[in-house]
């Protein structure tokens, strides 16, 4: 029997992933959505395309969470982009009531389910989708590293004029300008990337790489970035079906590690088939810490401003 991965939201992020996944045979697929037609029309077009690919995958559109039921994997990519005169606890509020909804419908129907949260605010939400499925910590985890690292490895391949299969880059803390660059454990083939690159222009790669979403929907002008953040969701997914144990950063429930209690927040995980399998510690120098604390404050708050709401 096939793994079912149920990709809640049918916009650009998640019938996306629903193409990655099909494409890697990662299980049957159901593409849910609220809007009659959306879902069904894109998961048609995206299983003919079977015989064009040749993967096997059934996949089926639907605005009924009962065809979820029994997922192996449940993906929420269902949010609201910031509109203008939109508050920042506005945005967290209007989200948070669709995230809890999603969960709400879907974790009952799927009880050993794993969840993975893609919308944003990115460790808020992740917060909200593990109150609401009361599932524990480890099948409960959200996307944020792993795309914030792909940007990062981009730009120093793009910098270095090499193969972005061989740099390997770690990233910590809140999705996008709250990440926290590692370059001490930044590799291009096992040397340390401060061998490639001076330290300012280092510097400028993790700024872009911070911006990296920003960067794309001012090119966009009316969208924001899906292939990547779809491809990142992707991997995650497959590193809990094929039991990969990879270790990628993901928003994970963090209880005393790092310091840090009660939120979600990104650091550096094994990803397997009991989700996340163990937290990895790493051994932090003072300005990392700090840096580190910075981005922790800032994830707090926009958590503690979804408990006031």
């Amino acid at each position: 029997m096939r793994n079912k991965i149920s990709v809640i939201g049918a916009g650009f992020v998640g019938s996306t992933t629903a193409h990655w996944l099909a494409a890697k045979e990662l299980g049957d697929i159901v593409l849910v959505d609220i809007v009659e037609g959306i879902p069904q029309g894109k998961a048609l077009d995206l299983y003919q395309s079977g015989p064009i690919e040749g993967f096997d995958a059934k996949i089926i559109g639907t605005n009924d969470y009962a065809d979820t039921a029994n997922s192996d994997i449940i993906v929420v990519t269902s949010g609201a982009p910031r509109k203008p005169g939109m508050s920042r606890e506005d945005l967290i509020k209007v989200n948070a009531n669709i995230t809890r909804d999603c969960i709400s419908k879907s974790a009952p129907l799927s009880p050993n389910a794993i969840i993975i949260m893609v919308n944003n605010p990115l460790d808020a939400m992740t917060y909200v989708a593990r109150q609401t499925s009361g599932f524990p910590k480890n099948r409960v985890f959200g996307q944020a590293g792993v795309l914030d690292s792909a940007r990062y490895r981009t730009f120093i391949a793009m910098e270095v004029g090499v193969s972005v299969e061989d740099i390997q880059a770690m990233l910590m803390g809140g999705h996008g300008d709250e990440m926290v660059p590692l370059p001490r454990f930044s590799t291009i083939a096992g040397i340390p990337v401060t061998e490639f690159i001076p330290k300012d222009r280092l510097d400028a790669i993790v700024d872009r790489a911070r911006k990296g979403g920003g960067e794309i929907v001012n090119l966009l002008k009316t969208g924001s970035a899906y292939y990547a953040p779809s491809a990142a969701t992707a991997q995650m997914v497959e590193a809990v079906l094929r039991d990969k144990k990879r270790v990628i950063p993901c928003a994970a429930y963090l209880e005393g590690e790092y310091g840090l209690n009660d939120m979600y927040f990104g650091v550096p995980v094994v990803v397997g088939a009991g989700g996340i399998e163990r937290i990895i510690e790493l051994p932090l120098n003072d300005e990392e810490k700090a840096l580190l604390q910075k981005s922790a404050d800032a994830v707090r708050s926009t958590i503690e401003t979804l408990k006031t709401l």
